[in-house]
């Protein structure tokens, strides 16, 4: 386990946010006080977490919101000032809203420390209520992912600070979909993935309502669009299946069964598919997982139309905000 004494300079973090208010205090507090330096990245907050930030001992990038705003422009920022204020060899990258569980720099620094090949480490991120609503179970559920190797990594991560420079950081360009856009660029560099089994951070994802939860699901199903746009080609294949399956169940399959009723009422009887793929689904992941990983196909299906709409118009993607 990595000596907090002889840890000074070696990892650093960045965390970004808006009016995360006491979510904020107890991200900054999470940290252990040898994690140096601290970088918060804040996106016009009007409710006092700059100056709590401050108080806590970061150093605070403000940015310039005449700008359009994303997280991955928001983490370059805080990345560049990061190494300016001394360059750490690993920095530990979370969202605001996010607290960071007991041991995990240490645990992640070792593991990144005996292997070199190793760009970015990951852990368990588990939301802290959710028991509030099927919205909240469904965020946590969506985080418990397999260790070992993985293909990309989630907006928490502790990554090797020259391997993200190497490659350029993020893509200030997309709205969501950062972290796996990156991770591309990095395995395709040489470098690896790794998930482990490890308790990484506690986020308050706050989901109370429908609404917000068709949001993210529309944001995500937009960065499946992109994301296949941009890394699509053989043999990488990035979120090509993710984008088909969206387009299946979320537009092809209602769209086919609509306009072949008008021929035929035994048309309808194409939409017996979505039963059997909830129950296909709720074997593997239980009823209620199963029943809205299939319902999510419609929100993310608009998500993927709403970047091609967007790209034959060549207009600039907003974000989209469920919070």
């Amino acid at each position: 386990m990595t000596d907090p004494a002889q840890s000074s300079a070696r990892v650093g973090a960045v965390i970004i946010g808006r009016n995360e208010g006491a979510r904020l205090v107890a991200c900054l507090a999470s940290f252990p006080g040898w994690v140096r330096p601290l970088v918060y990245v804040d996106s016009g907050s009007t409710d006092g977490s700059v100056a709590a930030a401050r108080a806590a001992g970061a150093e605070v990038v403000a940015l310039d919101m005449a700008v359009p705003f994303t997280a991955a422009r928001a983490r370059n920022e805080g990345f560049a000032r990061l190494r300016e204020l001394g360059e750490p060899e690993f920095v530990q990258f979370v969202d605001g809203d996010c607290r960071m569980q007991p041991g995990w720099i240490e645990a992640a620094s070792d593991f990144l420390e005996a292997r070199p090949e190793v760009g970015v480490v990951c852990g368990r991120r588990r939301e802290v209520h959710p028991e509030a609503s099927i919205w909240n179970r469904l965020c946590d559920a969506e985080w418990d992912t397999p260790p070992g190797e993985a293909r990309a990594c989630g907006g928490d991560a502790l990554m090797r600070v020259a391997a993200v420079a190497a490659v350029g950081g993020y893509d200030p360009r997309l709205i969501a979909g950062e972290e796996p856009e990156l991770c591309v660029r990095l395995r395709q560099a040489g470098w690896k993935i790794w998930r482990i089994d490890r308790e990484m951070t506690l986020h308050d994802a706050a989901l109370t309502r429908i609404g917000q939860w068709w949001k993210r699901t529309r944001r995500g199903g937009h960065a499946f669009a992109e994301g296949a746009a941009m890394h699509g080609a053989p043999p990488e294949r990035h979120w090509v299946a993710e984008t088909r399956r969206a387009l299946l169940w979320g537009v092809a399959l209602p769209l086919v069964a609509l306009v072949g009723m008008v021929v035929t009422p035994w048309a309808a009887l194409i939409l017996a598919a979505y039963p059997l793929q909830a129950l296909r689904l709720a074997r593997r992941y239980g009823w209620e997982r199963g029943v809205f990983m299939l319902l999510a196909k419609f929100p993310e299906a608009q998500g993927v139309l709403q970047y091609h709409l967007n790209r034959l118009r060549k207009r600039r993607a907003r974000l989209i905000e469920y919070k």
